[in-house]
C-alpha cells in the first residue's frame, strides 16, 4: 500500500517536450514510473523519449487515447495554473505541479476548481512524490529511498531528501515520501497527508518537516493529537530566523505568534509529536519513537 500514487498509476507528463520535462521524464521512466503519454500544445502526433511516449495537444485527448489518470506538470509559471485546470477538467485524479513561481492570484482560482472537481493537487513549487520502488513523480532522487513503513511529509524540498536519508540511515525505509510545497496556497496540506497515512495499513510511522510561517503544522498537529494512532516525528526548519524574516519559500514568513519555530515546536510537543531539535537528529528520534510504540 501507499498514498496517492503506486505502480498502477497511469502517468501523463504535461510539458514533456521541454528541457525539464524531457530530463525528469527520463528519470521517472528509469525508476519504473508508468508514463503513458505527454502533452505539449502544438506538438501532438509526435513520439518522444526514444519513440516510447506519444505526445498529444491536449490532456483531454491524452486521457481519451491512453486512459491516463495521474499528471506531473513541468510547465513555466505563466501557464502552470491553466495546465492544472486543464488536467482537473479532463478527469485526472492526481496532479503534481513542480513549477515554482505560480502567481498566488492564479492559485486561488486553481484551488477552487480542483476542490470542486475532486482533483488531488500536490504543489505547486514542490519536489513531487515517491512511492518507493513503484512510482516517482517529480524531481526527487529515487536512489536515496528504501522500501519500508515510514511516511514522509515535507514543506521543504531539500529537507525531504534529508529526512529520507535519515530514515534509511537508521534502518527505516519509506512507503511514500511527499513534498507538499511551501507556497502560501498549495493543493495538499500536511493534515491531508496525515489523514492519508493514517488510513494506509502499510505505513506505521510518519515524519513531518515543517517551516516557520503559517499555521499548517499546528493545524496538522492538533488534528493528529485527536485522530492519529501512529507515531509522528517532527522537525521545524528556520529556528534561528528573526521575526519578519522571509525564508526561501513564499509561505515561510514569520509574522509573530504561533508561526515562529519556537511556538510550533512547543505546540507539536504538546500534541504528542516527538520533535527533533536538529535536522541531524531526525533519524534517531524517529527510531526511538518507533521502538517505544512497537
Amino acid at each position: 500500500m501507499s498514498i496517492l500514487v503506486n505502480k498502477d498509476s497511469k502517468v501523463l507528463v504535461q510539458g514533456i517536450t521541454g528541457s525539464e520535462g524531457q530530463f525528469h521524464a527520463k528519470q521517472m521512466l528509469a525508476y519504473g514510473t508508468n508514463i503513458l503519454a505527454g502533452v505539449t500544445p502544438g506538438k501532438g502526433g509526435q513520439n518522444t523519449l526514444d519513440d516510447r511516449i506519444p505526445v498529444f495537444d491536449s490532456v483531454e485527448e491524452a486521457v481519451g487515447e491512453t486512459g491516463v489518470d495521474t499528471s506531473i506538470i513541468f510547465v513555466p509559471p505563466p501557464f502552470a495554473a491553466e495546465a492544472v485546470i486543464e488536467a482537473s477538467f479532463s478527469g485526472i485524479s492526481v496532479v503534481v505541479c513542480i513549477t515554482e513561481g505560480v502567481p498566488i492570484h492564479d492559485m486561488i482560482k486553481v484551488k477552487q476548481i480542483v476542490n470542486q472537481n475532486g482533483t488531488r493537487l500536490v504543489g505547486p513549487n514542490c519536489p513531487g512524490i515517491i512511492t518507493v520502488d513503484e512510482c516517482k513523480l517529480g524531481i526527487m532522487p529515487g536512489f536515496i529511498c528504501k522500501k519500508g513503513n515510514i511516511g514522509v511529509i515535507s514543506k521543504s524540498g531539500t529537507l525531504t531528501y534529508e529526512a529520507i536519508d535519515q530514515c534509511v540511515n537508521v534502518g527505516l525505509g519509506q512507503t511514500t515520501a511527499i513534498g507538499i510545497g511551501g507556497d502560501p496556497i498549495i493543493g495538499t496540506t500536511m493534515q491531508d497527508c496525515l489523514e492519508l497515512f493514517e488510513a494506509d495499513p502499510e505505513t506505521e510511522g510518519v515524519v513531518i518537516i515543517g517551516e516557520i510561517g503559517g499555521q499548517m503544522e499546528i493545524v496538522a498537529a492538533r488534528w493528529a493529537n485527536e485522530n492519529m494512532s501512529k507515531p509522528i516525528t517532527g522537525f521545524i526548519a528556520g529556528q534561528t530566523a528573526p521575526p519578519g524574516r522571509r525564508m526561501g519559500h513564499a509561505g515561510a514568513i514569520v509574522s509573530g505568534g504561533d508561526d515562529t519555530a519556537e511556538a510550533k515546536i512547543r505546540i507539536l510537543k504538546e500534541c504528542g509529536i516527538n520533535v527533533a531539535e536538529s535536522v541531524a537528529d531526525i533519524g534517531t528520534v524517529l527510531k526511538t519513537s518507533m521502538e517505544l510504540r512497537y
